[in-house]
């Protein structure tokens, strides 16, 4: 490659900058934008689409057969997330509007609205300023495919897609148990949802078309439908089973539209594995190495190779060493920047662990410029830490490592000779725990957006929820 026209060597600093601040996301949002709308004059178009802010606002599509609880959890995720509601009643009853008097005389005679005019109204509405800063949730539309390709066409791109299942005879059951108060509106169940107040017992009706014929002719439909709309949107779609507390179902549904989609940008992991001794931390960071191809940093293992070397480092370290002290925060965070700033560790990313193991270490590796794009902290009980580590022990003669429980010596005469480490005592080992968890509330705080997770398990089992956290984007917190 040719110096003049491209860096052989990438700053660290330039992918921090893009992945802190989402550029790679924030231009391909507004890429997708003018390729959608096709302004005559972009750049006015860009700069209004800036200036929005609303590339992360909820657009949310929720669909399900009748008697699935779909308008209830698209009222709920509405209400919890403050955006806009709007189904195929919402639409037509708009005032002051040409469009939706044409749908309401329609439906009055047809029961039904043709699709293109249910799709202009849709458009007009969404093209409302509190639409655009606030979002949308589409409460049963699109209702066939043919719908759900003119949407598409049109531009107009859901981030999360709801379908709700359940039985037909659980649908038709509930069907059958609905009652309305005419004086307000509001919907009742026989089994579900009885009022208590006997006035409004006595003036609830049946609402017309919950027959069992009737639903069942309604869900035949849905099912003829619904197998053709998914397909439209693979990537982007969540079925939740509706035969369940209708409270279960709208934590499913709002854990899942607070979520973010696995983004194309690109990533260089900087992961951060925190843990008690005997947590495991080892041993993830070497199968994310294998795996991703990340450079394993153990801060432990630096210390011990610039003394092997007798680098100048390692000479300032060997005293500490022969003291068995712990060496100081500022050379330990000079042998770290020296390995963390070469190139492999810039531009394939790093695992470190071992480092921070206090606040102030955390501190101090941030104000450098060494900040983790993804933390994981692995909590284990005390009883199994014990069990895991004083257990081990080592063969004099040949150096091979056992485990008196989960890997034995293959004979008496090896496990008479086995010495076991004076450090993984019982009583050094709990003194470590104690120390790691009276610092880890204040590195859990420090970083702020940290997984914890229960290292107490397969260790491959553990691996796969680390695996998931760093290929996924961090789910935003929910209330």
């Amino acid at each position: 490659m040719d110096a003049t026209t491209a860096p052989h060597r990438i700053p660290p600093q330039m992918p921090q900058y893009g992945e802190a601040n989402h550029v790679f996301e924030l231009m391909q949002n507004m890429l997708e934008q003018l390729l959608i709308h096709q302004p005559k004059d972009p750049i006015p178009f860009m700069i209004d689409h800036l200036q929005r802010d609303n590339d992360y606002v909820p657009k949310i599509i929720i669909l399900g057969p009748p008697a699935s609880g779909k308008t209830t959890i698209a009222m709920w995720l509405a209400k919890h997330l403050s955006t806009n509601l709007l189904s195929v009643e919402s639409l037509i009853a708009k005032e002051y509007s040409p469009l939706a008097a044409d749908a309401r005389m329609h439906y009055q005679k047809f029961k039904m609205v043709p699709n293109m005019l249910l799709i202009r109204l849709m458009q007009e509405r969404l093209k409302e300023e509190d639409c655009i800063r606030r979002g949308w949730i589409l409460d049963g539309i699109p209702e066939t495919r043919e719908q759900a390709l003119t949407i598409q066409t049109l531009g107009i791109s859901p981030r999360h897609v709801i379908a709700l299942s359940a039985p037909d005879t659980v649908l038709i059951e509930r069907n059958l148990g609905k009652r309305i108060d005419p004086q307000t509106g509001e919907i009742y169940h026989t089994t579900f949802d009885w009022p208590p107040e006997s006035e409004i017992q006595n003036r609830l009706m049946m609402p017309s078309g919950i027959s069992e014929g009737e639903t069942a002719r309604k869900l035949l439909e849905h099912h003829r439908n619904i197998v053709r709309i998914l397909p439209s949107y693979p990537k982007i779609l969540k079925v939740i089973n509706a035969d369940q507390p209708c409270v279960d179902v709208f934590y499913q549904a709002l854990t899942y539209v607070r979520t973010s989609h696995r983004s194309n940008a690109p990533f260089t992991p900087r992961v951060l594995l925190c843990g008690p001794v005997g947590s495991g931390k080892s041993l993830q960071a070497a199968l994310l190495a294998q795996k991703y191809g990340l450079i394993n940093v153990c801060c432990g293992q630096l210390l011990k190779e610039a003394v092997a070397d007798k680098s100048k480092y390692g000479e300032m370290i060997q005293p500490f060493f022969e003291k068995e002290i712990a060496v100081p925060d500022n050379i330990v965070m000079k042998v770290l920047k020296q390995r963390l700033d070469q190139q492999d560790c810039v531009e394939r990313g790093w695992v470190l662990h071992g480092f921070p193991r206090d606040l102030d270490q955390a501190h101090v590796m941030d104000s450098l410029g060494y900040k983790p794009n993804r933390v994981f902290f692995l909590n284990v009980p005390l009883d199994s830490v014990i069990e895991r580590l004083t257990l081990r022990r080592t063969d004099p003669v040949t150096g091979e490592r056992y485990h008196l429980m989960y890997k034995p010596p293959p004979t008496m005469e090896v496990q008479a000779r086995l010495l076991q480490n004076p450090k993984e005592s019982e009583e050094q080992i709990k003194l470590k725990m104690d120390l790691f968890y009276r610092n880890s509330a204040e590195l859990e705080q420090f970083y702020g957006e940290a997984i914890t997770l229960n290292g107490d398990q397969d260790p491959y089992t553990v691996f796969e929820y680390i695996e998931s956290g760093i290929i996924n984007p961090l789910p935003k917190k929910v209330p």
